[in-house]
C-alpha cells in the first residue's frame, strides 16, 4: 500500500484546511486509516482514524470538534478537514494504515505510511 498525503498550507487562525491521503496498492488490505502531526521540535502524535468501511471514527481530545475524517472509497482516499485551525495544530501531518480493525492511537500500530504535509496555522 502506497500512501500519498496533500493539501496542507499557510492558513490563518480560526481558517479551515482540508488533507486528502490517497492510496495505492493493496488497498483491500486497509482496515483502519490514520492521521497523526508532528509538531516542531515535538514527537509525532495521534490526531484521528476511521474503520476504512465506514462506522467508527475516534479523534483526539485536543481536535475533537474541529476535525473530521472522512473517506471516498471510490477514490481510495482518506480526507481530513480540519476547521477554527488555532496555530497549536502547527505541524506535519501524515497519514497512515493498517491492516488490523483495532483503531489505533500508536504509531506502531500502522504498517503504512504516507509522506508528510505541512500545515502552518498564523495568529
Amino acid at each position: 500500500v502506497q500512501l500519498q498525503a496533500s493539501g496542507g498550507g499557510l492558513v490563518q487562525a480560526g481558517g479551515s484546511l482540508r488533507l486528502s491521503c490517497a492510496a495505492s496498492g493493496r488497498t483491500f488490505t486497509m482496515a483502519v486509516m490514520g492521521w497523526f502531526r508532528q509538531a516542531p521540535g515535538k514527537e509525532r502524535e495521534f490526531v484521528d482514524a476511521r474503520r476504512w468501511s465506514g462506522g467508527y471514527t475516534y479523534y483526539a481530545d485536543s481536535v475533537k470538534g474541529r476535525f473530521t475524517i472522512s473517506r471516498d472509497t471510490a477514490k481510495n482516499t482518506v480526507y481530513l478537514q480540519m476547521n477554527s485551525l488555532k496555530p497549536e495544530d502547527t505541524a506535519v501531518y501524515f497519514c497512515a494504515a493498517r491492516p488490523d480493525y483495532g483503531l489505533e492511537m500508536r504509531e506502531s500500530g500502522y504498517k503504512y505510511w504516507g509522506q508528510g504535509t505541512l500545515v502552518t496555522v498564523s495568529s
